[in-house]
């Protein structure tokens, strides 16, 4: 028998417990958040309709499906001469993995509009699926935690998104900068120079300012057929900084023949003063920030960790008429979503993850034989029903061995029960950490671990 390599496919991990507590805890904490602000969970497949997923995420986007081979004689009636690989994936694949959940959730939207509440405030935490380049800090599989609301145009809503995003990342103790744009100010840009047809290909070159600098963007320009007159009309926006207040001035007098871009302005200035009126310190304003997604209609957001050499760790923004395609016209949305992956990976870099979420088991009892481990048993019921995770180790092993078996995982406290104490009725307990013994009821160790524990949580 040939014996095979256990691997998994490039771009994807397994997670031992210790990456599941710490994955866990970030889940949880960003779940607190939405739910305070009364989002509503929903899950949806991890598969689509191929349908539903292509032509939403542009050209690249779609290149980036993961797309599921039809079962059966899925090759049958296909002439393979007749398209690129491309153009015939709809042909042997009519289902995909989801790219994001936005798109689903759109679709969902639509599909459930009798039974909910609009406006319909829905957080999800899932994996999503790219068929990318596998690097640092991206991955072919992934988490993301995303919030929306949908069913209202209001401005307060991209406000109560960025009060969320900053209470996370003070929850993490991450220290963040919050970007924002407008698609209409694209729009507007592309109106001025005359190539409105074009703000797709402007957005997706411009999207790409961070990886490839200004000079690249203007070569795929280029590339895109954009004129070099055009070109050298936009070129202040790549070379404008400045203050929020600077950039709106500028931005002012630049679309003074722009019906659009003076309302994506309008939008930005309604947000800026919608931040003062609560008290959060308002996004900084980058002409230059595009998000490649076809979808976005108005505000747009992305979030940057600064203790940290990492990409984007969040973003989002506003879709005037995503539900459309499904049939349910001008149900306008916005939301964010949170890349897990980029949070643990900062919170390790920067050793940000609590040391106590690190030792979920607080306790463990030793076995010293079958009189005392059913003595043992009885008492660990006990401390169960009392809401201490705790176990009792299976085996009448060697105390040294036990004892690493208690190292190894952390757990904090080691329970010893031999003749003596089952005679008296009580425990031995020894704190891990300093060492210290003391011989006592199990009420009492109860009432020790659940301090011990609120101390530390």
């Amino acid at each position: 028998m040939t014996i095979q390599k256990p691997s998994i496919p490039k771009g994807t991990r397994d997670f031992l417990p210790e990456e599941m507590i710490r994955r866990n805890y970030i889940f949880n904490t960003i779940r607190k958040v939405f739910e305070k602000y009364a989002y509503l969970p929903i899950e949806t497949p991890s598969m689509e309709n191929l349908s539903t997923l292509m032509g939403k995420y542009g050209e690249e986007g779609d290149r980036l499906l993961f797309k599921i081979l039809n079962s059966g004689d899925f090759m049958a009636g296909v002439n393979f001469n007749e398209g690129t690989p491309y153009q015939l994936a709809p042909k042997i694949c009519e289902k995909g993995l989801r790219y994001d959940l936005t798109v689903p959730f759109a679709r969902f939207v639509v599909q459930h509009r009798d039974k909910l509440t609009f406006p319909f405030k829905r957080y999800q935490m899932q994996p999503v699926w790219r068929a990318d380049r596998p690097q640092k800090g991206r991955y072919r599989e992934f988490y993301q935690c995303d919030v929306d609301v949908i069913g209202t145009k209001s401005l307060l809503q991209e406000v109560e998104l960025l009060q969320i995003t900053y209470e996370i990342f003070e929850a993490f103790k991450i220290p963040i900068v919050i970007k924002i744009n407008n698609r209409k100010i694209l729009s507007g840009m592309a109106e001025i120079i005359g190539l409105p047809e074009k703000i797709t290909d402007i957005c997706v070159a411009i999207d790409k300012i961070d990886k490839i600098g200004k000079e690249n963007v203007f070569a795929e320009l280029r590339e895109r057929e954009i004129p070099e007159e055009a070109i050298v009309k936009i070129e202040p926006f790549f070379d404008f900084s400045g203050k929020n207040e600077e950039k709106l001035a500028f931005l002012e007098d630049f679309f003074a023949e722009s019906e659009i871009g003076k309302k994506g302005l309008e939008e930005l200035k309604t947000v800026f003063a919608y931040c003062q009126e609560v008290g959060i310190t308002a996004p900084e304003l980058d002409i230059t920030l595009a998000r490649g997604l076809n979808y976005y209609t108005g505000a747009i957001f992305e979030v940057k960790a600064t203790n940290a050499t990492m990409g984007s760790i969040s973003g989002g923004g506003r879709y005037d008429d995503l539900t459309g395609i499904f049939g349910l016209k001008d149900m306008s949305g916005v939301g964010i979503s949170y890349g897990a992956e980029r949070i643990y990976d900062i919170l390790s870099e920067c050793n940000l993850f609590p040391d106590e979420i690190g030792a979920p088991v607080k306790a463990l009892f030793l076995n010293f034989g079958e009189m005392e481990e059913l003595y043992a048993l009885k008492a660990l019921t006990e401390l169960r029903k009392n809401g201490i995770a705790s176990e009792l180790y299976p085996d009448k092993a060697k105390i040294g061995k036990q004892m690493s078996y208690a190292n190894a995982k952390q757990i904090p406290f080691v329970i010893m029960a031999g003749e003596e104490e089952i005679k008296d009725s009580l425990f031995t307990l020894k704190n891990m950490e300093t060492g210290e013994q003391i011989k006592t009821t199990l009420r009492e160790i109860s009432a020790l671990i659940h301090f011990r524990s609120s101390i530390n949580g």
